[in-house]
């Protein structure tokens, strides 16, 4: 195992064991070097590893913590790895996405709160409006953004995000031939998301916004390259 390699499953380990928890501050540097076998430099490298991870904080003149350790500050970090996954890979995470935003939305549906479907009906009110690619995009992350949060989880809401910002990137509304089936479309399955809430119907808001998403997989399938016949 390289020296690096070796400081970073030892960190983990004292992390994952509870030996240093969530805001511990970490030992001396020397004693810390000691305890795991390590040089400095390779310590050091550890450390920046797990905090590009969101799970070591450095603070000047204070020394090295552990991170509150939140599951949605931790996985809003996956993005800088999802947006590098292709369309294929991208459709594999949708369906994840489809399974969680269905259960958030029916559990935003059952917490019966009437400011939600207020806020989300001024939303939609806005997203029928506009034809601008990026303000539908922006939009339309606000809509799922504020049901995921009424939903109370706030890993589920982090990670929806993180895949529905790779998704935006495919930018299914920018003008052209389909583009009115498709907002419309669209604009007809936030309805009957709303349209569930505002009954206070988990089961219907979870079919309608399964369904929701299922079509927008639909759209990104449709972008893929037609495989060409060998040539003879």
């Amino acid at each position: 195992m390289a020296a690096t390699d070796k400081a970073l499953a030892g960190l983990r380990q004292m992390i994952a064991s509870g030996e240093l928890g969530p805001r511990a501050k970490f030992p001396p540097e020397p004693e810390l070097c000691e305890h795991l076998g390590v040089s400095r430099s390779s310590l050091r490298e550890a450390v920046r590893s797990l905090a590009a991870l969101g799970v070591i904080e450095s603070r000047h003149g204070s020394g090295t913590y552990v991170s509150a350790l939140e599951p949605a500050a931790i996985i809003s970090r996956f993005s800088l790895s999802v947006e590098l996954i292709p369309l294929e890979g991208l459709l594999e995470l949708l369906e994840v996405r489809r399974v969680l935003e269905s259960h958030a939305t029916a559990a935003a549906a059952a917490r019966q709160d009437p400011e939600l479907a207020a806020q989300l009906s001024a939303i939609l009110d806005r997203l029928e409006s506009t034809t601008d690619a990026t303000e539908i995009q922006q939009l339309d992350a606000e809509f799922h953004g504020a049901i995921c949060t009424a939903g109370g989880n706030s890993t589920v809401t982090a990670l929806t995000d993180v895949i529905r910002g790779r998704g935006g990137h495919y930018r299914i509304f920018e003008p052209g031939a389909d583009f009115d089936a498709i907002k419309q479309t669209s604009d007809r399955g936030h309805r009957a998301i709303l349209s569930a809430i505002t009954s206070r119907d988990p089961a219907a808001a979870a079919t309608a916004a399964s369904a929701h998403i299922a079509q927008t997989e639909l759209w990104l399938r449709a972008l893929r390259p037609v495989p060409q016949p060998a040539l003879p």
